[in-house]
């Protein structure tokens, strides 16, 4: 598979239950850095501030998608986006760390409440995610989403 972090999802309050425990733990951890060492970038890389704003642009093209591959009719095909360019134009590197914090931890509870209410057959649908012509389906992007984040957690 060409596309994502996971191969095989796990069960919706499995994958729920470690989203909430991101949206605890991240901003503790983020908290314990000097805004030097959020603001610190590797070459070629992003500053951990800018990470978090990544997640913040990943929220929100995904509760788009968990949003919209429930209403669209199946499969849903999953549109790409410019991630650096992205953070880029968002201005993460000069937001202060809490207004992140929040809007990151808001977008992450939207999807608890979306994705929490989402019926078994409505997981089951197909979903092509993008530049892969094998379908998943929308549980396994869902999980993958939540092992996005957990795969940018250890970075930070």
């Amino acid at each position: 598979m060409k596309y994502g972090y996971i191969e095989n999802p796990r069960p919706l309050p499995e994958v729920l239950h470690q989203l909430r425990t991101y949206i605890g733990e991240l901003p503790e951890r983020l908290r314990g850095f000097s805004e030097e060492e959020l603001r610190y970038r590797k070459p070629g890389k992003w500053s951990r501030k800018e990470i978090l704003g990544h997640l913040i642009d990943s929220g929100l093209n995904n509760l788009k998608r968990f949003t919209d591959a429930q209403i669209l009719p199946p499969p849903y095909e999953v549109q790409r986006y410019d991630q650096n360019q992205s953070v880029v134009f968002n201005r993460y590197q000069d937001l202060p760390l809490e207004h992140l914090l929040t809007y990151w931890q808001s977008l992450n509870r939207q999807i608890l409440y979306v994705t929490e209410v989402i019926p078994e057959e409505t997981l089951r649908q197909p979903v092509i995610p993008p530049g892969d012509s094998q379908t998943v389906t929308l549980l396994w992007l869902i999980d993958d989403y939540v092992a996005h984040l957990g795969h940018h957690f250890k970075q930070i």
